[in-house]
């Protein structure tokens, strides 16, 4: 009993300290925050495989708030239960609380100034490459045939050119996806829902050390 409790308490202290990192490391907010969680849950501590990273981004994606909390709640959950969840959540938000906590003091006597201009303008910059990244990565392992990418195109269409609430767009993915599933059962054709391991880890990036 009393080796278990220590296991347990071992697991929710690595938990916290792996989200405690990725908090303070990640400029532009949840979605570029996808590249570092997985780097440091899948590559670095293989507490999770590829496959389950990718459902579980889904997830966090399409629920309601941010990305980045969202992974960090389902991926303790998934490790260490609910306080598995508390700890990541507590880890990824109690450093970057008290990085914007400080900045608020500061933001609006340096707002001016034009070398804080240009090194916002070049933050916004890198944000925009990680969350491209991060497209890119959910991409290689989502878009597992012509069907998935092209709902991938269209719902991309829609969102640039339609104004659309995006939480529609999501449940209507829910329910092509159904659709379109057992359409092609019903017509004879073999259904793959991911793509063969081998070709995942084969495509798999790697990413360089963000951590301060």
């Amino acid at each position: 009993m009393i080796r278990n409790r220590m296991s347990l308490g071992r697991k929710l202290l690595e938990l916290f300290w792996a989200f405690f990192c990725i908090g303070p490391s990640t400029l532009g907010g949840g979605y570029a925050m996808i590249p570092i969680i997985e780097r440091e849950i899948v590559g670095k501590r293989g507490w999770l495989d590829s496959s389950e990273m990718n459902d579980i981004l889904s997830l966090a994606g399409s629920a309601p708030g941010g990305v980045g909390v969202n992974a960090a709640a389902f991926i303790g959950y998934r490790i260490g239960g609910v306080l598995g969840a508390i700890a990541a959540v507590t880890g990824i938000t109690l450093p970057t609380f008290g990085i914007v906590f400080m900045l608020s003091f500061v933001y609006g006597w340096l707002d001016e100034y034009p070398k804080v201009i240009a090194a916002l303008k070049g933050i916004h910059a890198a944000v925009i490459g990680l969350i491209l990244v991060a497209a890119y990565r959910l991409a290689r392992t989502s878009l597992i045939d012509k069907t998935t990418a092209g709902v991938a195109v269209i719902t991309l269409a829609v969102l640039l050119f339609a104004n659309i609430n995006p939480t529609l767009v999501i449940i209507a993915g829910l329910f092509i996806g159904i659709i379109l599933v057992k359409a092609k059962e019903w017509l004879g054709v073999k259904v793959n829902t991911e793509k063969p391991l081998a070709y995942v880890r084969k495509t798999e990036l790697v990413y360089p050390e963000y951590y301060i």
